[in-house]
């Protein structure tokens, strides 16, 4: 029994789903990667992609601090440049859902938004996060890139001529990820190898993340 808890010690494993559940598996000890494989709503894809065609700036951060579970996040402010879009209160509600899920399921009181239009990798090299917990979703555009256990040597990551050819998984544009970081307690050494996608020439990105902050 031992030698086989000493096992999954040694591994991590990833998950992925058609329903916001599957989000909760990211509370287990060896999941560094929970996906939630949804659809966008047509009114929010719209609104995303009419954002983006634009081709005006969009970087914002947010540290929001939530007084109780119940507490909706204020959000008032945010992309507000771009409120007289058709689908533009539909979309801030569901940003307003994921903070209010993302801080449910951690017990998370502070959480840190941002909320970027992208033009280039922010991050294109495969790295770890030193957070516990990151959500990441991709309202249009290409999504994250992202590789399984024991494909990269963790003690070559940052180096361009280590990087994998093949086996790199990708998150489609909609998919909400829970990404377990370094600093989550017991996953020290197994945060969630990923990297950003360079996006193909004259596209961009529009991408939210969430840290859990305290």
């Amino acid at each position: 029994m031992l030698a086989l808890k000493l096992q999954q010690d040694r591994t991590r494993h990833q998950h992925q789903g058609p329903t916001p559940k599957t989000l909760a598996r990211i509370l287990d000890d060896d999941t560094n990667l929970a996906v939630w494989q949804r659809q966008l709503p047509l009114h929010i894809s719209d609104f995303a992609q009419l954002l983006l065609s634009l081709n005006e700036p969009l970087a914002q951060s947010l540290c929001l601090e939530l007084a109780s579970e119940d507490a909706e996040p204020d959000l008032t402010g945010l992309a507000s440049g771009f409120r007289d879009l058709e689908g533009y209160e539909g979309f801030i509600a569901d940003l307003k859902w994921l903070v209010s899920a993302f801080a449910c399921l951690l017990g998370a009181k502070r959480i840190g938004l941002r909320l970027r239009a992208l033009d280039k990798a922010m991050c294109p090299r495969f790295h770890v996060d030193h957070v516990p917990v990151r959500l990441i979703t991709t309202y249009a555009g290409v999504g994250s890139q992202w590789l399984k256990e024991g494909v990269m040597d963790r003690q070559q990551l940052g180096q361009a001529n280590a990087e994998p050819q093949v086996l790199i998984q990708q998150l489609s544009s909609g998919d909400v990820a829970l990404l377990k970081g370094e600093k989550w307690h017991g996953n020290e050494g197994f945060g969630l190898i990923h990297r950003s996608p360079q996006p193909p020439t004259g596209e961009r990105r529009l991408i939210l993340t969430l840290d859990w902050l305290g």
